[in-house]
């Protein structure tokens, strides 16, 4: 969720998937993440997709960051924005960066780093 919410801040489209149902939302996602990692993360987990995705799910291979940067957002999409987005957005829970993950990560050392940022206590 936090994922698909950082995606629409920083490529200026929210929702950024946008599905008219949950078997079109998942549809939405797997355009954009692919869906090699979509069947790995089926198997590992020795899941099934419903039989409806028989009919509307196809084979996609995953779209670059870059596929969604526009003139409007770019100034959004640092390198740290998309690498922090990259690994929010994984189908795998097992995969996806933690909450004290994230807090660590670059793309918060402008915040983080600050002279007299503190951070709340645990």
């Amino acid at each position: 969720m936090g994922g698909c919410m950082f995606a629409g801040m920083i490529f200026r489209k929210e929702p950024f998937f946008h599905g008219r149902d949950n078997y079109d939302q998942l549809v939405k996602i797997a355009k954009v993440l692919g869906t090699d990692d979509l069947f790995a993360y089926l198997e590992k987990y020795s899941l099934e997709l419903n039989a409806h995705y028989d009919g509307i799910l196809s084979r996609y291979p995953k779209k670059q960051w870059s596929y969604f940067i526009t003139k409007e957002n770019q100034h959004l999409c640092t390198p740290d924005a998309l690498d922090f987005l990259d690994k929010l957005l994984r189908y795998d829970h097992q995969e996806r960066i933690t909450a004290k993950e994230a807090m660590d990560h670059p793309y918060f050392h402008v915040i983080t780093k600050k002279p007299g940022f503190v951070a709340s206590p645990k």
